[in-house]
């Protein structure tokens, strides 16, 4: 009987997919499509919260739901840190990175779309990794 993918395998491949994801997020924001506002910046925002859920994934290995209430609380924590304005925190958030990583402004429709990308991406490692995890 088949063990299945050790740990590590399973680590590289929740971090392959969740660089797919980061390219792809990068790629809706950065590369002009033609794609209505609103579906680049929330399209954005959903691809923002299946990377949060395919780090935790990769780092944690433990049961889903955990996977997916950890990626909210940290989803939460990072749209919270912005409604703090400290001078180091709004000049890093003036850079791309901090832009990509952090946003701007804090908006409850992202906490939405960081919900749904989580959500999507729990279903699809739960139809690629069947079991308790």
């Amino acid at each position: 009987m088949s063990q299945g993918p050790s740990p590590f395998g399973e680590r590289l491949r929740l971090l392959a997919v969740t660089l797919v994801v980061v390219l792809a997020g990068i790629s809706l924001r950065l590369v002009p499509m033609g794609l209505p506002a609103g579906v680049v910046k929330y399209g954005g925002s959903t691809l923002w919260g299946a990377m949060v859920y395919g780090l935790v994934a990769a780092f944690a290995l433990r049961p889903r739901g955990r996977i997916v209430v950890l990626a909210a609380l940290v989803a939460l924590g990072v749209e919270l840190v912005r409604l703090v304005h400290a001078p180091g925190l709004d000049a890093f958030r003036s850079t791309l990175a901090g832009q990509l990583l952090l946003g701007r402004i804090f908006s409850l429709w992202n906490l939405v779309a960081y919900a749904v990308g989580i959500a999507v991406a729990a279903l699809v490692d739960s139809s690629a990794r069947p079991g308790p995890r």
